[in-house]
């Protein structure tokens, strides 16, 4: 991963300079730099535009009560997307633009849930709070009492308790008074 990084970082600097430089020769410095400003402000267009509709989207599934992935999921996409737009280069603006189709978006969703589905385990309940009682078999259930000690009570010792039945958690009392 580190490797990968690195070459992140080389590598699409080095291409942008070199695409600046392809581009520049074929139309001249001001239309290159026209270019980059241009997509700079069509990406910020799309990102408004497309945001307040994500959002719209994530504000309608929470009153529906669903988890609001979908559009979490774009409105990631459209972070990314529209940082890449802001920066200079047309590599990373094709990339951020490429980010601001929702049929590939959707796409990308798709496989990243393909990929994660085999390799997380995720658990939902349609109330939205988990079962009462264990909810895997062979699971611990600890119970417990306590007492508040307050500045008018004195703490009391544990060996003044009743002793507790069948607790692995609790030392036997010939073990405390060691």
């Amino acid at each position: 991963m580190p490797l990968i990084l690195l070459l992140a970082f080389i590598g699409i600097p080095i291409a942008e300079i070199a695409g600046f430089i392809v581009v520049g020769r074929e139309i001249g410095l001001w239309p290159t730099l026209g270019l980059v400003v241009a997509t700079a402000m069509i990406g910020t267009f799309l990102l408004r535009q497309q945001g307040v509709a994500t959002l719209r989207r994530a504000e309608a599934a929470i009153a529906r009560g669903e988890p609001p992935a979908g559009p979490l999921f774009d409105a990631a996409c459209l972070l990314v997307g529209g940082a890449l737009l802001l920066t200079p280069g047309f590599l990373t603006d094709a990339l951020g633009l490429s980010l601001m189709i929702p049929a590939l978006r959707a796409w990308i969703g798709r496989g990243l849930w393909a990929m994660l589905r085999g390799r997380v385990q995720m658990q939902t309940w349609p109330s939205g709070r988990p079962p009462q009682g264990p909810t895997h078999p062979g699971s611990t259930t600890i119970d417990g009492d306590y007492r508040e000690a307050g500045a008018d009570q004195p703490d009391v010792d544990d060996r003044d308790m009743p002793p507790v039945d069948r607790s692995q958690w609790r030392p036997s009392r010939g073990d405390r008074d060691q």
